[in-house]
């Protein structure tokens, strides 16, 4: 496994791979890896020659009341992480290196942004698609990895390869959760114990909600209805949103046809949870 700092040097790397026919894995992250990101590397070792992780912290993704400073970082934990998952390069460049100066053209997400998480983050997604953008340009993968915790990353990534004509494909990886449904995430350990019980009642209202809609009910007013009165019933968290769009265009609709998301996200005393479900309706 290597480590790569330089733009010039992982593009020099790579290209002798794509010269010699090697299919690319790419894995985006932040860092400070969890079990969701193993389970991307995992995907992507299976299904290509070459894995690339890269781990930059994109100040650009960061609004005004998000502190860009305290963003979690554990390299040394996230090499080590990188290695069990069998990664062959690991690339790590500095925001100098990323930005030398500041940019003279950035990405801006037209649509599939006002909605879930979205909403209240503003140019949240325009900084994603920037760096993201700038990742696939200097790894030129051929297949690259996201995962559906954060569907609606998922959904603007997907518009943005379609619409710019990336040759690219994206790989969706399913949720991972914990024995008993709730989805893995670094929040969790800042629930409290009573907190940890309840959460599991996020995942369960979904799964509630997709019988209700496999029994017939097509109105979404119906489910999200359904919904909160099983999050209000069984936890002490704050309701932020309760959603359901097409997906991944995230257009509003009025009957539950074709593929369609479940999102909510629920904050309890430290921790703001969100969950979704994907699912075809016939």
């Amino acid at each position: 496994m290597k480590t790569i700092t330089s733009i010039a040097d992982i593009q020099k790397e790579l290209l002798v791979h794509k010269q010699n026919g090697k299919k690319i894995g790419f894995v985006p992250t932040m860092g400070f890896l969890h079990e969701g990101h193993e389970q991307l590397l995992t995907v992507a070792r299976k299904e290509n020659d070459i894995v690339v992780l890269s781990i930059f912290v994109n100040p650009l993704q960061f609004g005004e009341n998000e502190d860009l400073d305290k963003y979690p970082r554990d390299y040394e934990r996230d090499e080590a992480v990188a290695r069990k998952n069998d990664v062959d390069y690991i690339f790590y460049p500095s925001v100098q290196e990323m930005y030398p100066e500041s940019p003279s053209v950035t990405i801006k997400v037209n649509q599939r942004t006002d909605v879930m998480c979205g909403k209240s983050r503003p140019g949240h997604f325009d900084g994603v698609a920037t760096v993201v953008t700038k990742l696939f340009h200097i790894v030129q993968p051929d297949q690259a990895y996201f995962g559906l915790k954060d569907a609606q990353q998922v959904a603007v990534i997907e518009g943005l390869v379609k619409d710019l004509n990336f040759p690219i494909t994206i790989k969706r990886v399913s949720i991972i959760r914990e024995e008993d449904g709730l989805a893995k995430s670094s929040r969790n350990v800042y629930l409290s114990a009573e907190e940890r019980e309840e959460a599991k009642q996020l995942f369960a209202s979904l799964v509630l909600a997709s019988k209700k809609i496999v029994e017939g009910e097509r109105n979404p007013d119906q489910i999200i209805s359904l919904i909160k009165q099983h999050i209000e019933m069984t936890t002490s968290g704050k309701i932020d949103y309760i959603e359901i769009y097409e997906y991944p265009t995230l257009n509003k609709i009025d009957i539950l046809q074709g593929q369609i998301i479940i999102a909510i996200a629920v904050a309890f005393t430290s921790a703001r949870l969100i969950d979704n479900k994907i699912l075809i309706v016939e």
